[in-house]
C-alpha cells in the first residue's frame, strides 16, 4: 500500500486532470478558431461518398469474412441516416468530444506503467527488499499484493480521467443533435452514445492492463526502477511501430502490439486486418500469463542479494 500514501501518487492524478482539461480547451480553442471554407460540404453529401465508397470496397474480391462484415455494417448505417435523416455527431459536439477522449488515456497508461515498473524495483533499489521479505509473508502474496495494486493504481486513474473528460466537455462544448446509430441484430439501432463511451474506455483500460503488467515484469526480473521504466515505455511507445512495418507478415497477428488497443473492434480502425475477437481475447491470455509466470518465477525463485 505504499504507492497510495506517495505524494507523487497524488501529483501525478492532479496533473493528469490539469493535462486532461487544459488539452480540451485547447482543442475547443482550435475548433472554434478554424475558419471553414464557405463551401464546406453538408453531412448528407459527406455520407453519399462515403456511401458510395462503401460500396466500391465491398465490390472487391477476396475481402475477409470481418473486413466485409464491418464494411456491410457502416454501409447500413450510411444508408440509414440518408433515408431517415439522422445526422452524425460533429466534431465540436460535447458527445463526439466525449467519444474521442478515451485516446487521452494514453496519459494513464504512462503513468500506470512507471507505477507498476517500480513498485517491485524500488524495493531494491532503496535497499528495503529484505525487510518486506523477513516478514511472516510467503513470497508470492507479496508480489500479488503489489500487482492487484498496480492494476488497481491504473484503474483508478482511468476513472479519474473519465470523470475530468466529462467535465471538461461540459465546460467547452455545446450537447450536439446527432445520433449515435450501431447494428444490432442485423438491423440498425440508435444507442446511448454514453454507452460508447463506457466500451471506449473500458477496452482501453484492457490494453492498460496489459502493459501495465507488462511493465510489472520487467521491474520484477531487473530489479532496477530507471532501466523497468525506461524499457516499458520504449517498448509502449516502439510496439505499434513494430507492428505496422511487420504488417504484411502473418505472424504479425501473433504479436502482442497488435491486439493492445482494442477499441477498433468499436470504430472499425483496426490497426492491422485479418484479427477477431476470440484472436485478440487469446493471444492477450497467452501474453499476460506469461508474463505474470516471468515474474513470480523471478521473485520467487531468485536469491536476494540487495
Amino acid at each position: 500500500m505504499k504507492l497510495w500514501h506517495k505524494k507523487a501518487t497524488w501529483i501525478m492524478a492532479g496533473l493528469l486532470v490539469l493535462i486532461l482539461i487544459g488539452i480540451t480547451g485547447i482543442i475547443n480553442w482550435a475548433i472554434d478558431r478554424t475558419v471553414q471554407p464557405s463551401d464546406q460540404p453538408t453531412w448528407e453529401e459527406d455520407a453519399a461518398v462515403n456511401q458510395a465508397n462503401l460500396t466500391a470496397e465491398l465490390a472487391k474480391p477476396n475481402l475477409d469474412a470481418e473486413t466485409k462484415k464491418q464494411l456491410k455494417e457502416e454501409l447500413a448505417i450510411t444508408e440509414y441516416r440518408l433515408a431517415e435523416n439522422v445526422a452524425p455527431f460533429s466534431p465540436g459536439d460535447r458527445e463526439q468530444n466525449l467519444m474521442d477522449s478515451h485516446t487521452m488515456l494514453t496519459l494513464v497508461l504512462m503513468f500506470a506503467v512507471i507505477a507498476a515498473a517500480s513498485i517491485v524495483a524500488a524495493e531494491f533499489s532503496q535497499g528495503t527488499i529484505k525487510m518486506l521479505l523477513s516478514r511472516p509473508v510467503k513470497r508470492w502474496k507479496i508480489l500479488t499484493s503489489k500487482y492487484i495494486t498496480s492494476l488497481l493504481y491504473a484503474l483508478v486513474l482511468s476513472i479519474i480521467a473519465l470523470i475530468a473528460n466529462v467535465v471538461a466537455g461540459y465546460i467547452f462544448f455545446d450537447a450536439g443533435s446527432g445520433a449515435m446509430l450501431d447494428v444490432r441484430g442485423g438491423e440498425v439501432v440508435e444507442v446511448s452514445y454514453w454507452g460508447r463511451v463506457l466500451a471506449l474506455y473500458g477496452l482501453t483500460y484492457i490494453g492498460i492492463m496489459v502493459f501495465t503488467t507488462f511493465a510489472f515484469m520487467i521491474g520484477s526480473v531487473f530489479r532496477t526502477s530507471s532501466l523497468a521504466i525506461g524499457l516499458s515505455i520504449f517498448l509502449m511507445f516502439m510496439g505499434p511501430n513494430i507492428v505496422f512495418f511487420l504488417s504484411k507478415y502473418e505472424i504479425t497477428k501473433y504479436i502482442l502490439f497488435a491486439h493492445t488497443d482494442l477499441t477498433g473492434y468499436i470504430t472499425g480502425n483496426m490497426f492491422i486486418s485479418g484479427i477477431t475477437w476470440p484472436l485478440s481475447a487469446a493471444v492477450l491470455t497467452v501474453y499476460v500469463v506469461l508474463f505474470l509466470f516471468i515474474s513470480y518465477w523471478s521473485f520467487t525463485k531468485r536469491d536476494v542479494t540487495a
